[in-house]
Order: C-alpha cells, then sequence, then structure tokens
C-alpha cells in the first residue's frame, strides 16, 4: 500500500488507499434440517485521488500493476470535491476483536442450530428456519497527510425464525456477540410464546390505534430520520428538517444517537472509512433534533465540520470496495426506557404488534411519509396477543408519529440499521380488509 499511495501521490494532490479484509462462514437452517454451510473471503484495495478539484476512484481485488490502477483513477477524474484528508492519530483503543473466533467451527455452529431446534420443535408447529455464522474482517486507510489507520472487527450471529404457513412471514430475533455465544432461552422463548400465541388469523377493523414497532421494525422509521438529518439532502435541500436544529420535532422520551465507540457491540470504529475521528453523536435528544451528520464530500460542501460519518455503506449492503465513502449512520441507537415487553403489550387496549413490515422504502422518504404492509401483524386487545393480521398496512409520517410516544422498551437488540428497543406509539393509522 505504501507504494501504491507514493506513486499516486505524484500524480494528484491528495491521495487516500483503502484496504479491506473480510471472511464470513455460514450456516442455513431450514424447517429445522441442515441447509447449507458457505464460506467465502473478500479482499480488495480502493483509490481516492483528488487533483485539481476533481476526484478520482478506482478499486480492485488483485493489485497487479500499481501504475496503471493509479492511472484509472486518473481516468475518473469527474466530480468536483476539494476537501482536505485528516491527520488522524492518537485514537481512542476498542475492544472489537475476540481472539476465540479463529477456532469456532461450523461444527460449533451447527451444533448450536440443532440445539434450537431441538427446543423449539416439540413445541410449536411453525417452520423453523436459522441462519448464523462468523465474520471477521480487517480495514486498513492511509492517505498522502501521513494517517495510517487500521480497525479489526469479529462478529457471530444466529437469526431464528418460526414462519407463518404459507407465508414469508415469521417472528424472530437476532443475536450478534464478538465471539461465539448461545442464544439465550429469552429470545427462544420470546419466538415460541408470540408465535404460539399468534396463530390464529383475525381480521379486525381498522382505524387510528396503538400501534408497537418491535425492534426489528424501527428501521421503516429510522430510514426516514437518517435521509433527512444526511449531510448530502441538507445540501441537496431535500431535508423537512434543514432549518430546525434545535426544535422538538419528535416525543421527549425520544433520543436517537450513533455511538461508533461502544465497543460492547461488534463494529466498533474509532475511525470512518474516511480517517475521520468517530464520536459519540447525538442526532435527536429528548425529541430534540441535534445535528446533521457529514462525510468529507458534503462538510466541505457546506462548511461543516465533518463529524466521523463517512463510511463505504449501500442501504442493503453492498462491496464496501467498490463503493466510495457517503454520509451514513452506521451505528445508530436508541435510549431505552423503563418497560418490559410484556408491559408494553399488557398496556394496549386495542392495537397491532408490527413484527414484520413489507415495503419499507414507500412513501416520500426524505419527507418523511411511510406505508408499510405489516409482515406479520399482530392484533391485540385488552393487553393479550388474540392473533395475525393478513393484508394489513400501517401510513403516517415521522413527524406526526414520533411525537406521540406512550412507552419505549427497557432492552436493545440488533436490528436492521441499529440497535433498538420496541417502541409503542399512539394514534397511528392501520388499514385491514375489515
Amino acid at each position: 500500500m505504501e507504494e501504491l499511495l507514493e506513486i499516486a501521490r505524484k500524480v494528484s494532490d491528495k491521495a487516500e488507499i483503502y484496504s479491506l479484509e473480510r471472511t464470513v462462514d455460514s450456516v442455513s437452517f431450514e424447517n429445522a434440517k441442515l441447509k447449507d454451510i458457505g464460506s467465502s473471503l473478500q479482499s480488495g484495495i480502493s483509490l481516492r485521488i483528488i487533483k485539481e478539484g476533481k476526484l478520482g476512484f478506482a478499486f480492485t481485488r488483485n493489485l497487479i500493476d500499481a501504475k496503471e490502477f493509479v492511472q484509472n483513477a486518473l481516468d475518473s477524474l469527474r466530480v468536483e470535491a476539494d476537501f482536505d484528508l485528516p491527520v488522524t492519530r492518537d485514537l481512542a483503543q476498542l475492544d472489537t476483536y475476540n481472539p476465540a473466533i479463529e477456532s469456532l467451527t461450523n461444527t460449533t455452529i451447527v451444533d448450536e442450530c440443532n440445539r434450537i431446534c431441538e427446543i423449539l420443535a416439540p413445541r410449536t408447529s411453525g417452520q423453523i428456519n436459522i441462519h448464523a455464522g462468523r465474520t471477521t474482517s480487517r480495514v486498513r486507510l492511509i492517505n498522502s497527510n501521513g494517517t495510517d489507520l487500521s480497525s479489526r472487527s469479529s462478529q457471530y450471529y444466529c437469526h431464528t425464525a418460526i414462519m407463518y404457513p404459507g407465508s414469508y412471514s415469521s417472528i424472530s430475533r437476532l443475536v450478534v456477540f464478538k465471539g461465539f455465544e448461545k442464544t439465550p432461552d429469552e429470545h427462544l422463548n420470546f419466538i415460541l410464546h408470540t408465535y404460539n400465541k399468534s396463530l390464529e388469523e383475525v381480521s379486525p377493523r381498522g382505524g387510528k390505534m396503538k400501534v408497537l414497532f418491535l425492534p426489528d421494525t424501527m428501521y421503516g422509521l429510522i430510514w426516514r430520520l437518517q435521509s433527512a438529518t444526511n449531510g448530502k439532502n441538507i445540501y441537496e435541500r431535500k431535508s423537512p428538517v434543514s432549518e430546525k436544529l434545535g426544535e422538538e420535532i419528535f416525543d421527549r422520551q425520544l433520543t436517537i444517537y450513533n455511538d461508533p465507540l461502544n465497543d460492547e457491540m461488534p463494529g466498533a470504529r474509532s475511525f470512518d472509512d474516511e480517517g475521520t475521528p468517530c464520536q459519540y453523536f447525538p442526532v435527536v435528544e429528548n425529541g430534540v433534533l441535534r445535528n446533521f451528520y457529514y462525510d468529507l464530500h458534503y462538510a466541505d460542501k457546506l462548511k461543516a465540520s465533518p463529524t466521523g460519518h463517512g463510511f463505504r455503506s449501500a442501504m442493503w449492503g453492498g462491496d464496501a470496495i467498490t463503493t466510495k465513502p457517503t454520509p451514513s449512520l452506521a451505528h445508530l441507537f436508541i435510549k431505552p426506557g423503563d418497560k418490559s415487553l410484556p408491559e408494553l403489550i399488557e398496556s394496549i387496549d386495542r392495537g397491532i404488534i408490527i413484527a414484520g413490515v413489507l415495503g419499507a422504502h414507500s412513501g416520500n422518504i426524505p419527507n418523511g411519509d411511510f406505508s408499510m404492509g405489516l409482515s406479520p401483524g399482530l392484533y391485540v386487545e385488552k393487553g393479550e396477543i388474540v392473533g395475525n393480521v393478513k393484508d394489513a398496512m400501517v401510513a403516517g409520517n415521522i413527524y406526526e408519529v414520533m411525537k406521540n410516544v406512550l412507552a419505549i422498551e427497557d432492552t436493545l437488540y440488533p436490528a436492521m440499521m441499529g440497535t433498538f428497543p420496541a417502541i409503542l406509539f399512539d394514534g397511528v393509522s392501520v388499514a385491514t380488509k375489515s
């Protein structure tokens, strides 16, 4: 990498090299039986250069000719960019890698999946699907200003689901750790109890009612907030909250923050994919909008300070090597409340639990609008789950819905887009067949 950087420095004003090595071992069970075991190894290098106010980009999985690789980046000089590359040293030391992950075998993972199946299968008629595996990764970033950073991380994950008959809907739970740990009994009991209680199909009338978003479905709302506070959308004037810093936009019970430094969770980072130091970063604090987030490019455009949110990520995953950094809230949390999940359910006189959604992209995302199918939705009466609802939808706008928080769960769970509790909202519009 050092030789490549030296070549790039000679033909550009600024240069940055990002490298990634990642290994993935995965196991999948379908209908409580082993379906597949897979392994993959990914590595590569990407180069960004800035010359005469233009940004060039190139990537490769197999660096054969360094000069040709740099020329590819020069040939792509198109986008206007004149931001400075950071000089970053003396970062916080995080505990992100568990060496025991190296001795974790697929046999051990298969045995754990079999253990889960043996617990669940005698107690439910539903199809049991499990996806589990381990991931290790190493990132290194160097630039022409002398920054040289690296990070190593490990993760074990296990996603357990019980499927409803004749559908792709399920009750599920995900666990993630830095090393192998068995899925806790409380998670398996939640899946079993919730599925068995909701197995009957019901057709309640629609209308405005209490709606409980489980952690796995909170992304349908958070996606809109991420869009509205993204520096790119602030710059392009697509955000409805661009002039609302310091204003109360949500219920005061809601605090939503980004915390890459929290190394209790896998994937913690002390620097982003551009070398900017990461930090604890409140987005909404007690309902008040506190910050917008930027990468180097949009911070420069808006004459703001970069916030450490330049990550090579895409909405539905993707290959980091082939992706340029963009503003990203990659370590998002919602502050927990003081109610257990059973207490939240018991407080619902009539309402819906959203355990899965379809069409989370529907609606005007930058404006906060959403219209999502329930997959599944669980109907609750007098504090009890009475069945699952088919062909139902929930719709609204986050700047109305998230002002009406009744209570927040006291526990956080890993989910899409972050680590969240379940949240109970009031007065949410639900449409059903009835």
